[in-house]
């Protein structure tokens, strides 16, 4: 298909990050032809998930770091005398320092290929789907099979529909867009959906019941879990590398660590463009803090502050008038006027509040650093967690099913469903720029097809060195654990929990850890996925292991035999820092035409705002009179005329593969009437 690629677009996009994949959805939607390449044999780039044997290779590739020749080395011919070429980067430095360290035995392992791998399979739709053959790793023992993956967000481990699905999530659904406070139960008629048995409406009061269901929800496909009673009478079963090999295609290992926001940005737009439709979602069900060398649960909704056993009467008032303040602060200026050149953390000492308060509220609410942030970012930040409280559960977190690298897939698919075009493994050898206008006319790519376009796209990574001479990038320390237990053990099993780590030493960072159960579909059963980030200082290792040591045991399996250990066991690590792109001045770069427009890679940050804001930003500067993602149409919502054929006959579809159960479910889940955007728009 590369070969017959039309030769003009009005939008080329390169690369399939999240920002880039919003810009071409939003582009595709407004009704602008869209081109959407990648060099990779994955969508997502640096936002992407892998299973394990697809992680596998990953390491593999970012540790040997092996030279990328032209594939076809005459494009130059094609550039004539009144133009000039911007090479792009034929390889990806955006990854370094990659260790990854096994702590079960490895030799176990050998000869295990992973259940259920699939051969390579056909190239299908417009995003064409890219298989990878089979390799064997000698060094990790176990068989590489890296999915073939589509616009449609096909699950990587080869699943059934979602409303097949057990385990308990939230499907986020069609919204007035105005409504920004109205719960979603309220306002959609679904906020989750109990997939095992009888479908259950959750809404804003009964939240504290979801977040109980959530925890003995059934975790993976085909299986029950058992009753917590029966799971805490059973004996831990002791997970082998082998099985973990084994069970590769069950793990969806996230390169960037992020939640999302439930007033957030992404759930507004993911609300909006009616892209909730092609995911499903899992609250966050408990917030930690780490305190004198115990992991703890923090309470923040209300009904957690006075069920609290870990705080006195008098702690609970002075957490709740602290609360409330922090909600309407802007309307008591003099409250703060005087510490607003100071940190949050001094401001803290002065409201009364105990060191223990005053440790949840820093590093469990607000987030923030403690010697960095001013008093002002941090009752923001206080102010935006207890605004998210209570709109899909007890915690204002969501977590995407299968991985953060679905989101990215959502979009894309989006942009395939109004004509986009896909193509992985597909390198941009150049851009061909006007010397008179200075503005890009084409791109080359890796067949010598030259391509016009109005506005490219570009990720910050395919930017040659030249282009980025004076660009100065941050770094993101990244670990990713898998363990036998969680953190902190809990009546259930299937926990997702967030902590934020003090920093260890005067001059480092707070380390955000994520840990991810089996019913977020990201894990095998029986084991968890624990997620560390943090803003580099040094290489991942020597930021992250500090603190992988104060909540893990590191000690082999077989050192491990013979003691009876509090902490969980990692079973297998790796530690990466990725380049943090984000927040760099366009005038940085050197060269760059005029409708070129560079997206930025994964930032340190919890949410996904930076993105968002990012590719709103460059859609408004190209098309400023088009809407940002305005909603695709349901089936159920266009009006037919008399003279029309009826829905039933038309074969409309708005996506290859709608489910139809979805808006069946929307209607008569819980017995709550849901409120369709038709009557919003009426």
């Amino acid at each position: 298909m590369a070969d017959n690629l039309p030769s003009e677009f009005d939008v080329v996009v390169i690369g399939t990050g999240l920002p880039e994949s919003i810009i071409a959805a939003a582009c595709a939607r407004s009704g602008q032809s869209v081109l959407h390449v990648d060099s990779k044999n994955y969508y997502g780039g640096n936002w992407a998930s892998f299973s394990f044997s697809g992680l596998l290779s990953w390491i593999k590739e970012n540790q040997q770091k092996t030279d990328v020749s032209d594939e076809w080395d005459d494009w130059r011919k094609l550039i004539l005398e009144n133009e000039e070429a911007i090479s792009l980067s034929k390889k990806d430095k955006t990854i370094q320092h990659v260790e990854d360290f096994c702590f079960g035995d490895q030799d176990s392992a050998e000869g295990v290929e992973e259940a259920g791998a699939l051969p390579k399979l056909p190239v299908f739709g417009a995003a064409g789907a890219e298989g990878v053959a089979q390799e064997s790793e000698k060094a990790h023992s176990t068989v590489e099979s890296t999915e073939p993956e589509s616009p449609e967000p096909e699950k990587a481990t080869g699943t059934e529909p979602a409303s097949a699905k057990e385990g308990s999530d939230t499907e986020i659904t069609s919204e007035d867009a105005s409504s920004n406070s109205a719960a979603l139960g309220e306002s959609a008629g679904e906020l989750g959906q109990t997939r095992e048995g009888s479908d259950t409406e959750i809404t804003s009061e009964d939240a504290s019941a979801h977040s109980a269901a959530l925890g003995e929800s059934a975790g993976e496909l085909g299986q029950t879990e058992p009753a917590p009673a029966e799971a805490s009478a059973q004996e831990p079963k002791k997970i082998t590398y082998s099985q973990i090999v084994r069970e590769g295609r069950r793990f969806n290992i996230d390169l960037v660590s992020k939640l999302l926001f439930s007033r957030g940005l992404l759930i507004d737009l993911l609300i909006k463009s009616n892209v909730s439709r092609y995911a499903e979602f899992k609250n966050v069900t408990q917030i930690l803090a780490f305190r004198e060398g115990k992991v703890e649960q923090v309470p923040c909704s209300r009904a957690d502050v006075f069920n609290s056993r870990q705080l006195a009467m008098v702690e609970k008032r002075m957490l709740m008038k602290f609360l409330t303040f922090c909600l309407d602060y802007e309307q008591h200026p003099d409250e703060y006027r005087d510490y607003e050149n100071g940190t949050f953390a001094e401001f803290l000492r002065t409201r009364k509040l105990t060191p223990s308060l005053q440790h949840f509220i820093l590093h469990s609410i607000a987030m923030v650093s403690e010697t960095d942030c001013s008093t002002l970012e941090g009752l923001q930040a206080t102010k935006k967690f207890l605004q998210c409280l209570g709109r899909y559960g007890n915690t204002p977190f969501l977590f995407p099913l299968y991985g953060q690298g679905e989101i990215p897939q959502c979009f894309c698919r989006l942009c395939a469903v109004f004509g986009g075009i896909y193509c992985l493994r597909h390198p941009v050898q150049c851009l061909v720029v006007d010397k008179e206008s200075g503005r890009c006319k084409a791109i080359v790519d890796h067949f010598g097809q030259r391509i016009s376009a109005k506005y490219f796209i570009v990720e910050d990574s395919y930017l040659s060195e030249s282009v980025c001479t004076n660009v100065h990038y941050r770094q993101i320390s990244r670990a990713v654990l898998i363990t036998d237990q969680s953190v902190l053990n809990t009546g259930s099993e299937q926990q997702v929990s967030i902590l934020t780590m003090p920093p260890v030493d005067l001059g480092k960072p707070a380390v955000c850890v994520i840990e991810l159960c089996s019913s977020t579909m990201t894990c095998m059963k029986g084991t968890y996925l624990v997620h560390l980030t943090c803003p580099s200082t040094k290489t991942a290792r020597e930021d992250l292991e500090p603190v992988v040591q104060k909540l893990f045991n590191l000690n082999t399996e077989k050192d491990a035999e013979n003691e009876e250990l509090e902490k969980p066991r990692v079973l297998w690590a790796v530690y990466f820092n990725m380049r943090d792109s984000s927040g760099v001045d366009r005038n940085s770069y050197d060269r760059l035409p005029s409708n070129v427009y560079v997206c930025s890679g994964p930032d340190s940050a919890l949410g996904n705002d930076c993105a968002v804001k990012q590719a709103e930003t460059i859609f408004q500067e190209m098309f400023p009179t088009e809407e940002f993602c305005p909603p695709a149409p349901n089936p159920e919502d266009i009006i037919y005329d008399e003279d029309e054929i009826a829905p039933e006959e038309s074969g409309f579809s708005n996506s290859p593969e709608a489910k139809p159960e979805a808006s069946t479910e929307e209607m008569s889940s819980g017995g709550s009437a849901a409120v369709e955007k038709a009557d919003n728009e009426e």
